[in-house]
Formats: C-alpha cells, structure tokens, sequence
C-alpha cells in the first residue's frame, strides 16, 4: 500500500470517537491503474492514476451517517467525523442497525491463500504493444471493416477496514486486462460485437492475438443482421450473457429486497424456483478470483454455501441490517465502497453445469433465438415480469441460420428460471461461473 491505510482508519476511528459516536467503522482504499487505448494502428490515449480515499461511518443510538473523502489530513478527518455525528443525529432512527458482536468477526483478517496480487507489471510501451497486437488481430479477420477500439490495462487496489468493535483487516487485488470491440458492414448496416478478458495474473491472461481474433470473428458473424420472426421460441442465452439471468435471480434474494417486500421470491424460501437437479452456490474462498475474499465488509467471515439447492431456495444474501429485520442470522454478504453504509451482495457465484455443449442444445432446440448481446431492461422487481432488447442468431434446423437484431425477449422470471436447461460451457474463471442457458417459450418480438 503507497498510503498507510491502517492508519488512515484509526484516525478515522479515533475522530469519530472524539466528535461524539458511539460506535463507527472505517474504510481506506488505494487505487493505482494504468491503461492504454490505440485506434487505426497508433496511440489513442494513455492514462495513469492513482487515488486514495476514504470512508466513514458514524452510529448516534440508533441512527447512521456515511461520508467520505480523498483529503487524507488530520484536519479535514476531524471535520469529517464532525459532520457525520451531525447528520447522524438528524436520520431517522433504525431499530436493526448496528456494528456485529465480537464474536461473530471473522478470525482471517487478509487474503493469504487466496493468491489475488501479481507484482508482474507491463510498462506504458508494453501495454500499446499488447493492445496494438490486439486491434492488429481483429482487423485481419475477413469481413471486420473498422477496429472501433483496442485497450490494454492493469490495475491494483488496497482496500482496509477497521471498526471500534475491534475489527481490523484489509486484502489488495490486482487486474490485467485487453479487450478490443469490432465493426462489421458499413452505414445503417454497421454491426459491432467485442472481446475482452481479465485475470487477476498477467500470466493466465489470454494472448492478445487471440483476443483480438475472437472479437473480429464475433463481429464478421454478425454481418446482415436482420429482425428474428416474432412468436413463441426457445431462447439459448449464450455463456457471455447467462449471467444476466442468475443476475436476476440473486437480485429477487438480496435480503433488502426481501425485508421491504419487493422481491418476486420474498415468500419462496424452501420452494423450487430452478429445475431440479440444479443448484446455485456461492463460494468466497475460489483463489485468484476477483470477488474472493475472507471476511465481509462488516467484518464477518464468509463462506462456502448453497443458495438454491436441487432446485429449492435455500438461502438469503444477508448483511447485519437485513438479517436483524428478518430475524434470522447474517450470511458475511455485506459490501460497501467509501460513500455509503454496507448492503447485501454475493462474492463468487456458480450454477449446476449440464452435460450437452451449446451445439448440442441447438440441436435439440430446432428453431429459435440464440441471444449474445442485451440492451435495456424492463424488469417488474415485485412480479419478476421479464422484458429485454436482444440480438444474436436464429437457429433453424438445429443450426445457426442469420444473425438477428432489434427484437425483444419476454416473459416471466419465475416460470422461466424454472424450465432452464444449462450448457456445459461456463468459464471457471469468472466470479459467476454460468454456463449457457437455454430458456423454453419466450416470447420473441421481431419481424
């Protein structure tokens, strides 16, 4: 860490104590970030940045207050721990607030084994090789007539947290990036798909040739898109975007949904909401993961659990708050950046794999939409009532006939999370590890 962050949240700790809060939490996070943009063979842009801020939280009785800041002197810290006890004593007061006991704070208090930090590091020069390597790649794909943009990247952020219930512990990540996005066709009929990649290590990244090829073949593919038939068909949502899906699903369990009555699933735990023989679990503790970590952002311990098993609701995301409202015990899923409270999210997601590839589905399919981009959403929180922009591929005959475009999918969450067929083809390196999905009867708004 280039700040002492520790530091930085004892003195916040300590000026929230001294403006008059009975109990506070504090986080210090470092960000560094190098990244390098090229266009039509040539520097487009390079940025460098680094950044330190910092945040605090203050407890008057029952009430809250957050503020924050990238002023790191003594003196703007005590300004800051002032004017949160002041808004503090302003908020409305919540029974369900408050800081954990010390004996549900997480024993690990870093990241070791977890293997989230390389030191390997590409200089300013290196990363417009790898990025003009990939724009090169995608342009040399037959049928790509313009590189829209190719990037390179890499970053490290430190994070810190500490309470006055006496937690303390903090964990760094770093990241190293390359994407390129690519244009097929001309005019009105432009279309553009893209490629991108991260790994926690430089060393897993994949080669920016390969990047850069797979983003101009995606584009070429979508060349003469045209509007789908509109009707009733299976959907197969391609691995790159089925996580939208679960994405849904973990939104209908956050337990703030489910305290206020706004989730679809408020009134589902133990019931079959996917196919049974399907299960969705989380899993912090996946080393060289991004979302991986050992303690939450109230400093309770994570841990491997099912959130769906065979099929049946078995689990909440919880943080503190929303677990006092529900009157059942907090899951260690609080998040939170330096500007406000904490709040429910999950760390590392997976869904059951099948065992048939997205070729084979297709096959099965016969006629209907393969799905590899989304646009808008309109989605009922309340009823889980599903409507999306969509582009991809018609299938006919089991086989991917004309790529499509400007159509709308529809349906209902609850019936469609509970008909789905998942691929075998989710990439175990990504924090949600989701296969591809097939979804039965959508309806499809095209032609």
């Amino acid at each position: 860490m280039s700040a002492d962050l520790p530091a930085l949240t004892d003195a916040l700790l300590s000026a929230a104590k001294s403006a008059g809060a009975d109990a506070a939490d504090a986080i210090a996070v470092t960000a560094q970030s190098v990244s390098v943009d090229v266009l039509e063979g040539a520097l487009e842009s390079a940025e460098s940045a680094e950044a330190t801020e910092i945040g605090l939280r203050v407890l008057v009785g029952l009430r809250q207050a957050t503020v924050a800041s990238s002023d790191l002197t003594q003196a703007t810290m005590a300004e800051m721990a002032e004017r949160a006890v002041a808004m503090a004593r302003l908020a409305p007061e919540d029974p369900h607030l408050g800081l954990a006991d010390a004996s549900q704070l997480s024993a690990k208090r870093d990241a070791v084994g977890l293997d989230l930090t390389d030191e390997a590091k590409l200089d300013p020069a290196e990363l417009e090789e790898q990025a003009l390597a990939t724009e090169t790649a995608a342009a040399a794909v037959p049928g790509v007539a313009k590189v829209q943009s190719a990037s390179a990247g890499q970053t490290r952020r430190d994070i810190f947290l500490a309470a006055s219930n006496g937690f303390s512990g903090g964990y760094a990540r770093t990241s190293h990036g390359r994407s390129a996005v690519a244009i097929s066709g001309e005019g009105l009929g432009m279309e553009r798909d893209y490629n991108g990649e991260s790994r926690a290590h430089l060393a897993d990244l994949p080669g920016a040739e390969e990047i850069g090829r797979i983003a101009g073949e995606r584009a070429a593919a979508r060349a003469g898109a045209r509007k789908p038939p509109t009707g009733a068909y299976p959907v197969l949502y391609d691995e790159r975007i089925a996580s939208s899906l679960v994405g849904h699903l973990i939104a209908a369990i956050n337990g703030a949904s489910v305290a206020r009555g706004a989730s679809w699933l408020r009134d589902a735990m133990g019931e079959m909401v996917l196919p049974k023989g399907v299960g969705l679990t989380e899993d912090p503790h996946r080393p060289r993961i991004s979302s991986a970590r050992y303690f939450d952002a109230e400093g309770l311990a994570t841990h491997q659990r099912a959130l769906v098993e065979d099929g049946v609701l078995s689990g909440w995301l919880l943080d503190l708050a929303t677990a006092r409202k529900l009157a059942i015990a907090p899951t260690g899923n609080a998040t939170r950046g330096v500007g406000g409270p904490p709040s429910p999210a999950p760390a590392s997601l997976a869904l059951t794999q099948g065992s048939q590839s997205p070729a084979e589905i297709m096959a099965d399919m016969g006629e209907g939409l393969l799905v590899t981009s989304l646009i808008g959403a309109s989605i009922n929180p309340t009823t889980g009532d599903y409507s999306r922009g969509a582009s991809g591929f018609w299938i006919k005959g089991g086989q991917i006939a004309y790529p499509v475009n400007e159509c709308t999918i529809a349906g209902n969450l609850r019936a469609m999370l509970g008909t789905i067929r998942p691929a075998n083809d989710a990439r175990p390196h990504l924090s949600n590890v989701v296969p591809s999905i097939l979804v039965e009867g959508l309806t499809i708004a095209g032609a």
